[in-house]
């Protein structure tokens, strides 16, 4: 338990400690909740669907956190190549622990930044449908974290550079993203997209902060659960394995 907390407690210094990441990092969910929620809300609005910005607040929760925690796999290849983490694994701890610590601590690094994007939402006009339910969205705002620090993980595991995994890393963030839901309800869109969106983890995550947020559900919550859930315990599971694979 020592190590975990001690990794844990390293991650969140690190975040800490970059005050330009931690600002660079606001930018895009500003520019996202103000471009298209003041710029597509009164489309949105004439078409039936509502306040979009009430819609569209979880999404842009949900990319942040998942931006964040996908790119904090970086570490990883940053701790091999200036020799931290090998003096990390000499450690007389399994590497099962040693990654777990290191994404404990990216996911909580995930969680905050997903945090402060939902203060920042209050800010430009959104309300939740009741703070009652606050917890619960926190809850769901650490699953995504979890399972997407893993995998993040899990990727970095098998790359040596810090270019390949920035190529590879937005190729792959962007389709998760923007087919999950996130900008766009999945009702009422082409039945490929439906099938898309309900293979996408992602989707699952956002659509639970949608339901405790503001009532709306697509999938129904528990399914939001009990998916998120056993798709994170999957991910933590591949992440450990490829993490004990590594080369160093």
């Amino acid at each position: 338990m020592s190590t975990i907390y001690i990794l844990w407690l390293r991650q969140l210094k690190r975040y800490f400690r970059s005050k330009s990441r931690m600002i660079g990092s606001l930018g895009q969910p500003i520019l996202f909740l103000v471009a298209l929620g003041f710029g597509l809300g009164p489309v949105y609005e004439k078409a039936g669907g509502g306040n979009y910005i009430a819609f569209l607040a979880p999404g842009i929760i949900g990319m942040s956190i998942l931006f964040t925690a996908m790119f904090s796999g970086i570490e990883v290849i940053w701790d091999r190549q200036f020799g931290f983490l090998k003096e990390t694994m000499v450690a007389p701890v399994s590497r099962f622990t040693i990654m777990f610590g290191r994404t404990l601590g990216g996911a909580t690094v995930a969680s905050l930044q997903g945090c402060v994007v939902f203060l920042i939402s209050l800010a430009i006009g959104f309300r939740p449908l009741s703070f009652v339910t606050l917890p619960l969205a926190f809850v769901f705002m650490f699953l995504i974290a979890l399972l997407f620090t893993a995998f993040g993980t899990a990727l970095a595991s098998r790359l040596d550079d810090m270019q390949g995994f920035q190529l590879i890393m937005n190729f792959v963030i962007m389709p998760i993203f923007f087919l999950s839901g996130a900008l766009f309800p999945i009702e009422g869109t082409s039945k490929v997209l439906g099938v898309i969106a309900s293979l996408n983890p992602l989707s699952y995550g956002i659509d639970g902060l949608r339901g405790v947020l503001i009532g709306v559900n697509h999938f129904g919550l528990w399914t939001d659960v009990g998916i998120l859930s056993a798709v994170t315990l999957a991910f933590l599971g591949l992440g450990s394995y490829m993490f004990s694979k590594i080369q160093i």
